[in-house]
């Protein structure tokens, strides 16, 4: 039986922890020397196994959810983090995106936690993308349009813009209907025709519909990696870490396509990673990986906490 929070929790981490180093080097660059495997000491000259804001604020959402449901109390994790190194791989914050991090002193100033996020259609950077996957496990047995409006609240702590919810609803659908069984084509066609159908009842959504139109309309398998795009922007981290779990055959094959993308390689890493982890299992993840991840035992750990409360 599948492990789904932990092969999407680890999973997640260890794609953030092989994009790490080469965070922001292009993909000709990475071609002529690729990753493939966890380094350490590059971009941002951190130890091999180092995950960044990506990982730390999913680890945070993961905590909070252990006890429900509350969205002040994420709040509370994202703010611990930032100022006082909550989930902090080595103690200090040193890598967090303009936008989350503006939205987080919002937090840290008493701002509603669901009005803290960027409203403008240029707040949609992959920070809220990158670290709302432990939220499917406490949305995925309920209604779609509670699934909608917890989605909403939760990438609104950082990005509110619609189309950032969009994305963060697109990505745990496909995710949730992986966890029923679905492959991972058959989960792809279903979250696009569920995608099409918010887009076209939400007022607000429909003016996206341009955006997500490549996504949606079911050729993403048929593109060449030529026509990914993996920059900060949640669009383009969406279609190209779908792009690489639809175009793969196992967790490893996945996250190092993904990371070999280049520039937002800790980001596109952690979120084709989770997926990877859901739809391939970690078993083609080679064992020194997962031992090189920091605060491993205490990463384990929660996770175990957070299985308990939402195995099934």
């Amino acid at each position: 039986m599948q492990n789904f929070p932990r092969n999407a929790l680890l999973g997640l981490l260890i794609g953030d922890a092989l994009g790490v180093p080469a965070e922001f080097r292009s993909r000709s660059e990475l071609k002529a020397g690729p990753v493939s495997g966890l380094t350490g000491y590059g971009t941002h000259h951190q130890p091999p196994g180092t995950w960044s804001d990506d990982g730390a604020l999913a680890l945070c959402l993961a905590e909070a959810l252990c006890a429900g449901f509350d969205l002040a109390a994420i709040a509370r994790r994202f703010t611990d983090w930032l100022y006082r190194g909550h989930w902090t791989p080595h103690g200090e914050v040193f890598d967090v995106g303009i936008g989350t991090r503006q939205a987080i002193a919002r937090l840290e100033a008493g701002v509603q936690p669901d009005l803290a996020g960027g409203t403008g259609e240029w707040s949609n950077g992959n920070g809220s993308l990158m670290r709302i996957l432990p939220l499917l496990f406490y949305l995925r047995d309920k209604p779609e349009p509670e699934r909608f409006e917890l989605t909403r609240q939760v990438s609104a702590l950082t990005h509110a813009h619609v189309r950032s919810v969009l994305a963060c609803f697109y990505y745990l659908e496909f995710a949730r209907l992986v966890c029923t069984g679905l492959d991972k084509y058959a989960a792809y066609r279903e979250t696009n025709l569920l995608s099409q159908n918010r887009l076209a009842t939400t007022a607000a959504a429909q003016p996206e519909t341009a955006e997500f139109a490549r996504l949606v309309q079911g050729d993403l398998p048929a593109l060449g990696e030529n026509a990914i795009r993996a920059d900060g922007y949640v669009i383009h981290t969406l279609e190209a870490s779908l792009w690489c779990v639809l175009t793969s055959g196992s967790y490893r094959e996945a996250v190092l396509k993904a990371v070999n993308l280049g520039e937002d390689t800790d980001t596109t890493g952690a979120v084709t990673g989770g997926l990877a982890g859901l739809v391939f299992g970690l078993d083609s993840v080679p064992a020194e990986w997962i031992r090189q991840i920091a605060r491993i035992d205490e990463v384990e750990a929660l996770i175990r906490v957070f299985g308990r409360r939402y195995a099934g």
